[in-house]
């Protein structure tokens, strides 16, 4: 009977590694996941608006008919990132996510506290090679720091009724994603 239990445990373990291996290894290896099929219409440092999504065809997954959205396929490998966006009257949010899918950072309108959320995107490393101003505090200047060098901004602005939703596109079509000088 023991030796039964010790068989059934080792194989409860040996499943359980073999599920986790596999779970964390996919996301790496999907040939189609939302920045590959975004390369096609989404340039690098530039924000495009995505179409309406459809029963039959959806760019990212979990699109919402009520949200006008655009991304920022972003690459810091020549430098550190402005990013603008004036907000919407009714709900803007701005997440960011790495080159596999993994949110690392998110902000709405609300949380901003202005009518423009205005964030330098960078790299651990180019933010200790910033020189140090002490003019400007952390008020003054949101830094992210991205974990990888390519990724995703995905922007999304809420039409509260369908007639509003210009109003939310044009919300979005302020937003700028560019080197920073």
């Amino acid at each position: 009977m023991m030796r039964l239990l010790l068989w059934l445990l080792g194989g409860v373990l040996l499943g359980g590694i073999v599920h986790l291996a596999t779970v964390l290894w996919l996301p790496r290896t999907a040939t189609q996941d939302a920045y590959s099929r975004l390369q096609q219409i989404a340039p690098i440092n530039a924000v495009t608006a995505l179409p309406a999504p459809a029963p039959d065809k959806v760019l990212l997954p979990f699109m919402d008919p009520a949200f006008a959205t655009a991304v920022c396929r972003y690459d810091l490998a020549k430098g550190p990132l402005q990013f603008s966006l004036n907000v919407s009257q009714a709900y803007t949010s701005v997440s960011f996510y790495t080159r596999f899918g993994i949110a690392y950072y998110a902000i709405n309108d609300r949380a901003a506290g202005r009518r423009v959320i205005q964030l330098d995107l960078m790299t651990e490393k180019q933010h200790s090679e910033m020189p140090q101003d002490e003019d400007v505090t952390t008020a003054d200047r949101l830094i992210v720091e991205s974990p990888t060098l390519t990724g995703l901004i995905v922007l999304k602005a809420l039409a509260p009724e369908p007639g509003l939703m210009t109003m939310a596109q044009e919300a979005l079509a302020t937003a700028r994603c560019r080197q920073q000088p």
